[in-house]
C-alpha cells in the first residue's frame, strides 16, 4: 500500500489564502508515489470557532472563568451569536444581497470597533462599493469577537498567529514546556477535535507540520502532543521557516517528547528520506538535514552529499483538496495596496529560489532560503501557472520571492502575453535600475498590479552600510515607473539600524512623506530593526558599531539578538510617531503637517530639501526625453 503523509498548516496563518509550503511538497511527493493529504488547520479552526454554536459556548466559558473584559460585547452576546452565521458566509462569498443585510440599520451590534467606524471613507459607486463597505463592517464585527476571545477565554488568540509571544526569541524551551502542561483552552479543544477527526480519516504514516512563523509553533506542538497521546504509532515531523531560522542550534531534547523529526531548509529531500526510513528502505544514517533523538540527545542526521532537487526540476505546487470555499476576505484597512494581504484569493508561488542579490547586511544571507539562488524558465513557470489555475479556479497569483529577478519578470511577462494566459499578479522586488518604464509597462500588460520592496531607510549613508545596492534617487525613479503604469508600490521601512541617528530617522520620514505625495508609493510599513544571528551584522557586530548583549542561548531557539548601539538614537521612542504619520499618509492626509506634529517630544527639523523627490523625478524625465 502507498505510504500516506498528512500535511498540516497549524493555526494561524493568512485566512484569505492557503500557505504554499504543503502544496509545493505535495506536488513533489506525489510525483514520488507518496500519497499526501493537506489540512489547512488554520482556516478549518477559524470557521469552526466563528459560528453561533461556538460563540454560545465561548460566552459560557468566559462566565465560568469569571473574566469580564469587553462588557459591551457580553451585553449584546445574543446579537453576536445571531449575526456571525451571516457575516462569515458573506466574507467567504461576498454577495450583494447579504451586503445590504449587513449594512441595514440595527443589524450588526455596535461594539467597541463598529461604534467608532470611520464614516468618512469614500466607497466606490455601485455594487463594488456596497460589498466593500459590508466587508469592512463585517471585518470589524469579527475583530470585536476576536478581542473578546483573546481577553476572556484564550490569551494566545490572534487572527494570523497563536501564542506568538512565547515562541518569539524562545532561547529556552522552559516556558513553552510549561504551557504545554496546562489544560487546553476552549479554542485548542476545538482545534484538537478537528485534528483527531482528520487523522482517523486519513490514517497517515507520518504527520508533518509546517511552521512558517513563531505564531504557528505552539499550536503545532499542542497538536503533536495530542497526536502522540491518541495515536502513538504515528510519527511526527516539523519543518518550515521557523525551524530553518530559529532551531539550527537545537540541543534541548524535550521537544522530542512531541516530535520525531525536525528538518531544516528545503523539505523535499528530507521528507523523501524520512518516508523511505519509515518504510524500512534506508537506515537512520541516510536521513538528510534532520534532527532526531538518540540516547536522549539531539542528533543532526545529514548524509553527505545531500540529494538536491533543483527549483527548475520541481513540479507545480498542488493545491487540490484544500477548502477554497472556506477562506475569508477581510477588509480592515481600506488602502488598496495594504488590503491585498487579507483580501481576495491568491495562489502563492515562487519564481526563483533564494535571492539573486544576497548581500544585505541585515538579512539571513547565510541560510539556504536566501543564499541558495536557483532559477527556472518562463515556459516552466507559465506551465505551472496554468496547472494551478486549473486546480484552484483562482487566477490571482502572489509570487512570494525574496526578490523576483527583473530578467525573469521580463521573460514571464512576455510568456504570459504570448500564450494569452490571463492572470492578476504581484510580487516582491528590489528597487533596482533595471525596472525601466518599458519593463514596468510590460509587467502591467501581463497582469501585474502591485510590487513590494525594501526601501528600508531613506538615507544614502545607511543604504550603503546595508549593502542595499540602491540609493534614494534610484528608488524614486523605479517606484515612479511602476506607479505611472498603475502598478501599486508598497515599501518596507526600517528604523533603528546600527548607528542611525535621530536626524536620519526624521529625514527618512520626510522622504517617505514626499514619496507618498508624489504617488511614487501607495503603501508602506515600519519595522524596528532587530539583529539576527544569521546575518552579517549578527556575525560581525563590531563592524557595525554595536555590541551583542543577549539573549543567553539555552538549547532551543536562536535567532533574534539584543544589542547596544552607542552611536544611535533611542529608537523605540519613535515608534508611535512614525506609525501615526504613516497611517495618515496611507490615507492621503497629513501632508501639510510639520514632522514635529507626529511626535510628543521635540525632534529636529528635516535636513532634506522640500523638493528633493521632485528633483529626482525631473532628472528621470530629462533622461527619458
Amino acid at each position: 500500500m502507498q505510504s500516506k503523509i498528512l500535511f498540516i498548516t497549524p493555526p494561524f496563518t493568512q485566512l484569505n489564502t492557503a500557505y504554499p509550503a504543503p502544496a509545493y511538497l505535495k506536488g513533489f511527493l506525489e510525483d514520488h508515489d507518496i500519497a499526501v493529504h493537506t489540512c489547512d488547520l488554520s482556516i478549518e479552526l477559524f470557521t469552526e470557532i466563528f459560528t453561533g454554536d461556538f460563540l454560545r459556548a465561548m460566552f459560557q466559558e468566559a462566565q465560568a472563568l469569571k473574566h469580564f473584559d469587553y462588557p459591551e460585547v457580553r451585553k449584546m452576546k445574543a446579537k453576536y451569536i445571531q449575526c456571525v452565521d451571516v457575516v462569515i458566509p458573506f466574507l467567504q462569498k461576498q454577495d450583494l444581497e447579504t451586503a445590504h443585510k449587513i449594512l441595514a440599520p440595527n443589524f450588526l451590534p455596535l461594539g467597541h470597533r463598529l461604534s467608532k467606524v470611520n464614516t468618512t471613507i469614500k466607497w466606490d459607486a455601485g455594487e463594488i462599493g456596497i460589498i466593500d463597505k459590508a466587508k469592512h463592517y463585517g471585518t470589524l464585527f469579527i475583530e470585536e469577537i476576536g478581542d473578546f476571545m483573546q481577553a476572556n477565554v484564550d490569551e494566545f488568540f490572534a487572527f494570523t498567529k497563536y501564542a506568538e509571544q512565547i515562541a518569539t526569541s524562545a532561547s529556552s524551551f522552559n516556558e513553552i514546556d510549561e504551557f504545554l502542561s496546562f489544560q487546553p483552552t476552549i479554542i485548542e479543544e476545538k482545534m484538537l477535535d478537528i485534528l483527531i477527526e482528520k487523522i482517523k480519516r486519513e490514517q497517515p504514516l507520518l504527520v508533518c507540520f509546517t511552521i512558517p512563523f513563531p505564531g504557528n509553533l505552539f499550536a503545532a506542538l499542542r497538536c503533536a502532543q495530542f497526536t502522540k497521546q491518541f495515536f502513538p504509532e504515528i510519527k511526527i515531523a516539523f519543518g518550515g521557516g521557523y525551524c530553518n531560522t530559529e532551531l539550527r542550534s537545537l540541543t534541548d531534547p524535550r521537544i522530542f517528547e512531541f516530535v520525531d523529526f525536525i528538518s531544516l531548509d528545503d523539505g523535499e529531500g528530507p521528507l523523501l528520506k524520512m518516508v523511505q526510513y519509515l518504510e524500512g528502505k534506508v537506515s537512520e544514517n541516510d536521513l538528510e538535514r534532520t534532527y532526531v533523538l538518540e540516547n536522549d540527545a539531539v542528533v543532526y542526521m545529514n548524509k553527505i552529499p545531500n540529494t538536491i532537487y533543483h527549483h527548475r526540476n520541481l513540479p507545480a505546487p498542488d493545491y487540490s483538496g484544500l477548502p477554497f470555499d472556506k477562506y475569508v476576505s477581510f477588509l480592515d484597512v481600506v488602502n488598496p495596496m495594504h488590503r491585498m494581504w487579507t483580501d481576495a484569493r491568491w495562489n502563492k508561488m515562487t519564481i526563483s529560489h533564494g535571492c539573486y542579490w544576497k548581500q544585505c547586511s541585515f538579512c539571513d544571507v547565510s541560510l539556504d532560503y536566501i543564499g541558495n539562488y536557483q532559477n527556472t524558465t518562463a515556459e516552466d513557470l507559465v506551465n505551472k501557472i496554468e496547472k494551478i489555475v486549473k486546480d484552484t479556479g483562482i487566477t490571482g497569483f502572489h509570487f512570494v520571492d525574496e526578490a523576483a529577478p527583473p530578467k525573469m519578470l521580463r521573460a514571464l511577462a512576455n510568456a504570459l502575453i504570448e500564450r494569452n494566459v490571463k492572470i492578476t499578479w504581484w510580487t516582491n522586488i528590489r528597487f533596482e535600475k533595471t525596472f525601466s518604464f518599458e519593463l514596468c509597462e510590460l509587467m502591467a500588460q501581463s497582469g501585474c498590479i502591485a510590487v513590494t520592496g525594501g526601501l528600508e531607510v531613506a538615507s544614502d549613508r545607511l543604504l550603503a552600510k546595508m549593502k542595499k545596492g540602491v540609493d534614494i534617487a534610484q528608488v524614486t525613479r523605479v517606484t515612479h515607473n511602476f506607479s505611472e503604469n498603475n502598478i501599486m508600490v508598497h515599501a518596507y521601512l526600517m528604523y533603528g539600524f546600527p548607528t542611525q541617528t535621530e536626524q536620519e530617522t526624521i529625514d527618512s520620514l520626510d522622504v517617505v512623506k514626499q514619496l507618498f505625495e508624489r504617488n511614487c508609493i501607495q503603501s508602506a510599513y515600519w519595522h524596528q530593526f532587530t539583529t539576527t544571528v544569521h546575518s552579517p551584522i549578527g556575525k560581525n557586530p563590531q563592524d557595525f558599531g554595536i555590541t551583542i548583549t543577549g539573549p543567553v542561548f539555552e538549547g532551543f531557539a536562536q535567532n533574534d539578538l539584543y544589542h547596544e548601539d552607542p552611536q544611535g538614537a533611542d529608537h523605540p521612542k519613535y515608534t508611535k510617531g512614525l506609525n501615526l504619520a504613516l497611517h495618515n499618509y496611507l490615507n492621503g492626509t497629513g501632508f501639510d503637517k510639520e514632522i514635529q506634529h507626529w511626535f510628543d517630544f521635540p525632534v529636529p527639523a528635516t535636513s532634506q530639501p522640500a523638493g528633493m523627490i521632485d528633483g529626482f523625478l525631473l532628472e528621470a524625465l530629462g533622461s527619458r526625453l
